[in-house]
């Protein structure tokens, strides 16, 4: 793995141990501005100044964004965790230059129609990787992550997100003694997507993976930011993690996890840790 690559592997585990030392701790009682408040501090002792987005918590029902109408509703609220009760900890730091745009899912004691949307994350892993291995255009992928989902019986609701996207394009960011942010969003990294914006129209392809039509095109190079999103019930549970793309011949190396040792995929295999 090259230098570019391990960087960005580091601060996707940098991010994945932020979550896990958080819902470490996390007990009845404790909010969702509690939450994210502990992520910001836990990453700010270890270096970090910038983000692609400070971090979210949701917790219950808002797991599964339900109602959810415009995007202040995906900020942080008092919403206070319970006995049993599922959340989900999104957290993008900037590290050295690099991105990571994770999503972690608990529960707070044993939920087993949690457990079971945890296992059944990881078809979709799966199917993710498959396609764009096999170049298929990103719309498509994105219409049987939705057929996968009916099928097992939950509901889309990544379609939730600003423009339904179930990922997006990540790269490096400019180092900056200030890091200033806007709308909870770092501005060095908005300035990335939106320049991957403006080229991609021009040359018809999307940094926003999609289901309308600019995503009808296949995977382009680079990371992606990936977040299948599966919702019932009032009940949602994600995984969030960076796909490498690149532009080989060779089917295994055209595309891959940029790491298979986190723990949504140590859980799926009967691993408990590093």
């Amino acid at each position: 793995m090259d230098s570019v690559l391990r960087g960005f592997r580091s601060v996707q585990r940098l991010a994945y141990d932020c979550a896990e030392a958080v819902a470490a701790q996390l007990h009845p009682g404790a909010t969702e501005r509690d939450a994210a408040r502990m992520q910001r501090q836990w990453l700010r002792q270890r270096g970090v100044r910038d983000w692609f987005h400070l971090p979210f918590a949701w917790f219950g029902d808002r797991t599964a964004f339900t109602c959810f109408r415009v995007p202040t509703q995906f900020f942080p609220t008092g919403r206070r965790l319970e006995p049993g009760m599922p959340f989900i900890l999104d957290l993008a730091p900037v590290h050295r230059g690099f991105t990571a745009d994770v999503g972690y899912s608990g529960c707070l004691g044993p939920n087993p129609l949690h457990t079971r949307l945890l296992d059944d994350l990881g078809d979709h892993r799966d199917l993710v990787l498959r396609e764009v291995r096999e170049r298929r255009p990103l719309r498509e992928i994105y219409e049987d992550v939705d057929r996968l989902m009916t099928r097992q019986g939950y509901v889309n609701r990544h379609r939730a997100y600003p423009f339904g996207v179930i990922a997006h394009k990540v790269g490096r960011v400019a180092e900056r003694r200030w890091s200033p942010h806007l709308f909870g969003f770092g501005t060095q990294a908005l300035k990335g997507l939106a320049s991957d914006l403006v080229h991609g129209h021009r040359e018809g392809w999307s940094p926003l993976w999609s289901p309308h039509r600019r995503s009808d095109h296949p995977p382009r190079p680079g990371l992606w930011a990936v977040e299948p999103h599966l919702g019932f019930r009032g009940i949602g549970a994600k995984f969030e993690e960076l796909l490498v793309v690149t532009d080989s011949r060779d089917p295994e190396e055209s595309a891959f996890w940029l790491d298979d040792d986190l723990p949504h995929v140590r859980r799926g295999e009967g691993r408990t840790g590093r």
